[in-house]
């Protein structure tokens, strides 16, 4: 298993982004959940009160217990119906100190006397976009630089809101993943591709894959939909978001995270537009969508077979007809130095690349 070190990436070893951490729904039992995450232990629940996400870093300063590892036997979870959260807090089941939705302990009930400032947890920045979470990671504390993931079709009636695909831990580094938004070699082999056209742009922290042609799991077989055009996106290092038109128009969304150096958690999902041409889906709609998004998940699924046993590609033997590897992980870097290089690594990727032999995607571009 290789790790950032390995890929001599940059200084952190965890990059800088927003990243999924969980599905919305997995919240909605009103129980903390436990999730680990760039190295690190967290304690992820929604407010009682407010509904608020909250995500704090799991181990109480006091005694270093977990907030929010199963407990069915604390009374203090007994007393709560079953859970620690309270209002917008949340109670370590050992000594019941409380901490708020900021991370600072705000009750000990057998103390006497002004709360120590010691008595705190670190609070991340997340917000709920997309029936998911997204946390905002930086390794220098700073504020997001760009926008947390959304989509205006998630909220569009004409569109099936869709569930998302829970795919595990891959054990291989995220960098393993990214490759794959500039590989125009592994279409055709993995994924039964015809491609006709296909290009490669960077800018700033974005990483774009265009690409148009025949595909043998998504367009149709009575030709009525003969190729499928895709505008892909990596916004920043962890979230992909591609606009598709085969069988349906569609938005697929890729994410994962990086969950210790060497490993990461995955997810999949796909946003369709109403096959029917509703204004509002209909149910017809959402299971024709289910469908697709099955579709798509078994296309995905052919990368992931690959992934699950590859060894670690830290030099590879690119060919210029494979696509722009190098310019891709030059891009990629950005997120594991510090702020003040990222103009000078953009200075190394920016543009429009070509795989060598193939034709640019000149034809009409979809919609970012």
């Amino acid at each position: 298993m290789a790790k950032t070190q390995d890929y001599r990436l940059g200084e952190f070893t965890y990059p800088r982004g927003w990243f999924m951490i969980a599905e919305a729904s997995e919240l909605d039992q009103h129980r903390p959940l436990a999730v680990r995450f760039f190295g690190q232990d967290f304690a992820l629940y929604r407010g009682r009160n407010s509904g608020t996400v909250v995500l704090l870093d799991a181990y109480c300063p006091h005694m270093k217990t977990h907030l929010a590892a199963p407990n069915r036997t604390s009374y203090v979870i007994q007393d709560g119906a079953g859970t620690n959260i309270e209002g917008d807090g949340i109670r370590c089941p050992y000594h019941a100190w409380r901490f708020g939705a900021d991370g600072k302990c705000d009750d000990i009930p057998y103390h006497q006397g002004p709360i120590p400032a010691a008595a705190q947890v670190k609070s991340w920045q997340v917000v709920e976009s997309l029936g998911a979470i997204f946390v905002w990671h930086d390794p220098e504390g700073g504020e997001p630089q760009w926008d947390h993931p959304s989509l205006p079709q998630w909220d569009d009636t004409a569109w099936v809101r869709p569930k998302w695909d829970h795919l595990g831990t891959l054990n291989q580094h995220p960098q393993e993943l990214v490759d794959n938004i500039c590989d125009y070699g592994h279409l055709s082999p993995i994924h039964g591709s015809t491609v006709e056209r296909f290009e490669n742009e960077f800018i700033g922290h974005t990483a774009t894959q265009r690409q148009c042609g025949g595909h043998r799991t998504l367009v149709s077989a009575d030709g009525v939909s003969a190729s499928l055009h895709t505008l892909t996106t990596y916004h920043g290092p962890g979230v992909l978001i591609s606009d598709l038109t085969g069988i349906y128009e569609a938005v697929m969304l890729i994410t994962h995270t990086p969950v210790d150096d060497g490993t990461v958690k995955v997810w999949h999902s796909l946003v369709v537009k109403s096959p029917s041409q509703s204004a509002v889906a209909t149910k017809a709609d959402q299971v024709a969508a289910g469908h697709y998004q099955e579709m798509a998940l078994t296309a995905f699924a052919q990368d992931i077979e690959v992934w699950n046993f590859k060894a670690p590609c830290i030099n590879g033997l690119y060919l210029p007809s494979d696509g722009a590897f190098m310019k891709a992980r030059i891009w990629y870097r950005q997120f594991y130095n510090p702020r003040a290089k990222t103009q000078e690594i953009l200075d190394q990727c920016e543009g429009v690349y070509v795989p060598r032999g193939v034709k640019p995607y000149t034809e009409p571009k979809l919609a970012a």
